[in-house]
C-alpha cells in the first residue's frame, strides 16, 4: 500500500516537503492543504512587491522558469494533490486522521495518513491595543493583504504611515512605503533602538540615523496606546506615550507567532516561545508528525537552548529534510545560529549569532570588538568603509557572534556568512584570526575585515587594547568628562578644538607622538582618537610603554562616532585623512 503523506500548509515548508517526497517515492500518496487560495508564494518578498521592486504579485508564486505555482502546477508537474481554502480542524492522532473542512462549501471529511506535516507558520502579532481593527489597519500577513495595502497606497489616500515595530519587517516596511510611494513614515519601536534582536547598541543607531537621513521619522523607547478615528473615515493617527501621530495608514510589525493552536488541541508539545519541539530529524513529540518553518522552535546552536526564527530560507532547508524523512530517509536539521541579514535604504545589516546583550543574558562572559575597514583595499576605487562587531566569551575565547553593517550589501552578507558556517563548530579567535577567505583588491583587503575584526579581540582580551566603545566615548564628550587626544593631522582635528576646546581636545598627530609625551597629563585619563581606531590603538600602546596608564582606545574613531552623532565637528566633513 502506497505511503499516505499529508501535509497541513502549503506556503513555504510544505510545498518543498511535497516535491521532496514526490521525488524519492514515487508511489507515494502526498496530499498537501492550505485554508488559503494562494500556495507556494514567496512571502519575503512582499515588501519589495509593496515597494515596487517587485511589479507583479504573481512574480512571487513562480518558478525560475516562471510557471504560477498554483494547484493545477502542483498536480500536473509536481504530482502532488492539493486541496486550497481547505481549512485542518482537529487533528486524531490515534486513528491518524486529519478532519478538514472545504471553506467554500462548508462540507467536512477525514483525511487518513501514515506521516503528517505541520506546515501551518506563524501570524503577525498584533497588541492588543485599541483601534486595531479600523479601516487603513494592515500587518504583512500573506499576498492577499499586501495586494490590497499596495492598492490602497497607490490610489493616492495615503499622505502619512505609521509603522508599528523596528525589526526587519518594520524596517522593510519603512523603506517600501518612504522610497517608492514619497509617503511620510514614522517608525515606532518600545524599545530603546532599532533591531533590539538582531544588533548591538551601536551598529543599530548607525541604522537608526540611516533611516532618519533617509526621511523616516524613528521613534525609539515609545510605547503605542491606541489607533485613532473611525469606521467611517479610518485611521486618523497613532496614540503613543509621547504624543499622536497623524497618519491615514498603520502597519504593525512587531513580530510572529506560531500557529500551534491545532497542535495543541492534540497533545503535541511546545516550548517556551510557542512553537513546536522537534527533534533533529523535524519530528514532533509524535513520531509519525512532523513540523517545521515558522510553526516550531529550532535549538539554538551557540546557547543550547530553543529559539523562534521566522525565516524562509530556514523553512526551505528544513523541508528538505523532512522531505527525505517522510519517504524513508534519515537526514537532520541540527538546528541554526541566527543569520539574518536586512537592506535598509543604502545600508546592508547583517549578523549570526549572539549579540552581547545576548550573550550575556545566556552566562557568557562576553565581549565586544568593534573594527571599521574598507570593505576592499584601500588603494581600489569604489571602496567604502564597512562597520563588524565580533561577540567573544573572555574564558574561552570562543567566538559568539558576528554583526556587520556597510554600504556594500553583498560583502556584508558574505563576511557574516562565513563566520556563520563556523559558529556551530564553536570556533575560537584563532580560526577566525587565521579564515581563509577570498583576495583580490577589488573584493578585500589582504588582511580581511573579519581577520581583524578577531584580531582586535584578541589584543582586548589579551590586554593590549583597552577601548571605550563609541556610545559611551560621545557620552563623556557631551557631559565635558573627556579629554581626548586626538592623534590624527592637525587640520581635521582644529574643528573638534573649535568646538570642544583646545583644553579638552588635545592635537599631536602619531608621527608626532613620541617628541611631544611631554604635553600631555600624566594625571587624567586619555581617550586616544583618530579616523577608525588603528592609529589610536598603536598610540595607546606606545603611551603605555613609556609609564601613561590610563588610557582608553576609542573604538571605531571618528568613522563611526560621525554616523552615530552626525555633526559631532559641527561643520561637516574634516576633510581627507593623510
Amino acid at each position: 500500500m502506497p505511503r499516505r503523506i499529508v501535509i497541513i500548509g502549503g506556503v513555504a515548508l510544505g510545498p518543498k516537503v511535497a516535491c521532496r517526497a514526490r521525488r524519492l517515492d514515487p508511489e507515494a500518496q502526498v496530499t498537501m492543504i492550505d485554508r488559503d487560495s494562494i500556495i507556494s508564494y514567496g512571502g519575503c518578498g512582499i515588501p519589495y512587491y509593496v515597494s515596487g521592486d517587485v511589479a507583479d504579485a504573481k512574480e512571487l508564486c513562480t518558478t525560475v522558469y516562471h510557471a504560477v505555482r498554483d494547484p493545477e502546477f502542483f498536480r500536473h508537474y509536481k504530482r502532488v494533490q492539493v486541496a486550497t481554502e481547505t481549512e485542518a480542524l482537529a487533528i486524531d492522532r490515534r486513528a491518524k486522521k486529519v478532519r478538514v473542512r472545504d471553506l467554500k462549501t462548508g462540507a467536512e471529511r477525514e483525511l487518513e495518513y501514515d506521516t503528517l506535516v505541520l506546515a501551518t507558520g506563524s501570524t503577525p502579532f498584533v497588541p492588543p491595543v485599541p483601534g486595531v481593527d479600523l479601516p487603513g489597519v494592515y500587518t504583512v500577513a500573506n499576498l492577499h493583504k499586501a495586494v490590497l495595502l499596495k492598492d490602497k497606497i497607490s490610489s493616492g489616500e495615503v499622505d502619512s504611515a505609521v509603522v508599528i515595530g523596528g525589526g526587519a519587517i518594520g524596517l522593510e516596511m519603512a523603506e517600501a512605503l518612504t522610497a517608492l510611494w514619497g509617503i511620510k513614515t514614522t517608525l515606532v519601536e518600545m524599545c530603546d533602538q532599532v533591531l533590539p534582536q538582531a544588533l548591538g547598541p551601536e551598529l543599530a543607531r548607525m541604522v537608526e540615523n540611516h533611516l532618519r537621513e533617509s526621511e523616516v521619522e524613528v521613534r525609539t523607547s515609545t510605547q503605542v496606546q491606541a489607533i485613532l478615528g473611525d469606521a467611517e473615515g479610518g485611521v486618523t493617527a497613532v496614540k503613543t506615550d509621547k504624543g499622536d501621530i497623524p497618519c491615514q495608514l498603520v502597519i504593525f510589525g512587531v513580530g510572529a507567532r506560531p500557529n500551534t493552536a491545532l497542535a495543541r488541541e492534540a497533545g503535541l508539545a511546545v516550548g517556551p516561545f510557542g512553537g513546536l519541539l522537534v527533534d533533529a530529524r523535524m519530528r514532533t513529540s509524535d513520531p509519525s508528525i512532523y513540523a517545521g518553518g515558522d510553526c516550531v522552535e529550532v535549538r539554538n546552536l551557540i546557547s543550547g537552548g530553543t529559539m523562534h526564527l521566522p525565516l524562509g530560507s530556514l523553512a526551505n532547508r528544513q523541508g528538505r529534510v523532512i522531505g527525505t524523512n517522510v519517504a524513508g530517509g534519515n537526514e537532520r536539521f541540527e538546528g541554526a545560529v541566527g543569520t539574518f541579514c536586512l537592506k535598509a535604504f543604502e545600508l546592508g545589516v547583517a549578523r549570526a549569532g549572539l549579540t552581547l546583550r545576548q550573550a550575556r543574558a545566556f552566562g557568557f562572559d562576553a565581549q565586544a570588538a568593534l573594527v571599521v575597514m574598507a570593505d576592499r583595499a584601500h588603494f581600489f576605487p569604489g571602496n567604502s568603509l564597512m562597520y563588524m562587531s565580533l561577540i567573544a566569551d573572555r574564558a574561552t575565547r570562543r567566538v559568539l557572534g558576528i554583526e556587520a553593517v556597510g554600504s556594500a550589501g553583498d560583502a556584508v552578507k558574505a563576511r557574516v556568512d562565513a563566520v556563520a558556517a563556523l559558529l556551530p563548530h564553536k570556533p575560537d579567535l584563532d580560526d577566525i584570526s587565521n579564515l581563509e577567505v577570498g583576495y583580490a583588491p577589488p573584493y578585500a583587503s589582504a588582511m580581511d575585515i573579519v581577520n581583524a575584526a578577531a584580531n582586535a579581540m584578541k589584543n582586548i582580551l589579551d590586554g593590549y587594547s583597552d577601548p571605550v566603545d563609541a556610545m559611551t566615548f560621545l557620552d563623556l564628550v557631551r557631559d565635558d568628562g573627556a579629554l581626548v587626544l586626538d592623534v590624527r593631522a592637525p587640520k581635521v582635528a582644529r574643528k573638534f578644538q573649535a568646538k570642544y576646546g583646545a583644553h579638552r581636545w588635545l592635537s599631536i598627530p602619531q608621527e608626532e607622538l613620541p617628541a611631544r609625551m611631554g604635553e600631555l597629563p600624566r594625571d587624567r585619563r586619555l581617550h586616544v582618537f583618530c579616523n577608525t581606531g588603528l592609529r589610536s590603538y598603536e598610540s595607546q600602546l606606545l603611551l603605555r610603554e613609556n609609564g601613561f596608564t590610563d588610557l582608553k582606545n576609542v573604538a571605531g574613531g571618528y568613522a563611526l562616532a560621525r554616523l552615530l552623532e552626525p555633526g559631532i565637528d559641527e561643520t561637516g566633513d574634516p576633510g581627507t585623512e593623510p
